[in-house]
C-alpha cells in the first residue's frame, strides 16, 4: 500500500493529511462510438444512462466512480483513457470498466480485484482466450503502460502482456456480465434481453433502427 507523506506532529497538519484511496473505479467513456453511430454512453435504460449504469457494480462495492470522457492522449483506443486515469488518479489501484458495459456485476469485480495480489501489477478479465474489462491497474505501473503509448503498441493485450498481468477467467455462467453494448444490434439485443426477464415489467429501452 502507498504510505502516506511525513507530517509534523501538530493537530492541524495531521489534519490536512489525507490519503487517497486504495482503489478507485473509473468508467472509459471517451470513445467516438461509430459503431453505434450516437453516443453510446448517453442511451438510456430504465430512465437512467448506459454511463450511469456502467458504475453501479463499483458503486455497490463502496468504490468512488471517475468517468474519463476526454482522453488526454486521443486515437489510441482504451489505453488513451487508460494513460489519462493514470495520470490524473492519486489511488493506489484503478479499477477499468468500460461505459458500454451495463451487465458487469459487483462479484465479478471482487473476484477480479482478489486477483491483485502485492507481487501483481495487473489483472484482465478472461474469456474464450481475450483479455479486456473489467481490469486493474496499479498505479506504480503508470510508466510502463506511458511506453507502450510511445512505441504504438495501444492493444489491450500489449498492457496485459506487458504487466505480466494476471487473469480472471470467467466462464459461461458469468459470461453475459461481459455483454458489449457498442452497436445497434447489440443494443437491440440488450434491450430484448430486458423484455423477456421474469418479474416486475419495467420499461425497456427502444430499439434502434
Amino acid at each position: 500500500m502507498l504510505q502516506a507523506p511525513p507530517t509534523t506532529s501538530t493537530p492541524t497538519a495531521q489534519a490536512a493529511t489525507v490519503r487517497p484511496p486504495v482503489v478507485e473505479a473509473v468508467v472509459l467513456a471517451g470513445g467516438l462510438s461509430r459503431r453505434m453511430g450516437r453516443d453510446k454512453a448517453r442511451l438510456r435504460v430504465g430512465g437512467r444512462s448506459l454511463l450511469q449504469r456502467s458504475g453501479d457494480a463499483a458503486r455497490a462495492l463502496g468504490l468512488s466512480v471517475r468517468v474519463i470522457r476526454r482522453d488526454h492522449v486521443p486515437r489510441c483506443g482504451p489505453l488513451g483513457g487508460v494513460c489519462t486515469a493514470l495520470q490524473q488518479s492519486s489511488s493506489e489501484v484503478l479499477l477499468f470498466l468500460s461505459c458500454d458495459m451495463p451487465c458487469v456485476r459487483a462479484e465479478l469485480l471482487k473476484r477480479l480485484l482478489s486477483r491483485l495480489t502485492a507481487r501483481r501489477d495487473a489483472v484482465f478479465a478472461e474469456s474464450e482466450g481475450w483479455l479486456g474489462f473489467p481490469f486493474a491497474i496499479r498505479s506504480r505501473a503508470r510508466e510502463a503502460v506511458w511506453r507502450l503509448h510511445q512505441e504504438g503498441r495501444f492493444s489491450l493485450q500489449s498492457v496485459a502482456d506487458q504487466l505480466q498481468a494476471a487473469r480472471l477467467h470467467v466462464g459461461v455462467a458469468s459470461r453475459d456480465q461481459l455483454l458489449n453494448v457498442n452497436t445497434p444490434e447489440a443494443w437491440n439485443h440488450y434491450a430484448a434481453s430486458l423484455r423477456d426477464r421474469p418479474g416486475p415489467r419495467r420499461k425497456a429501452p427502444e430499439p434502434i433502427p
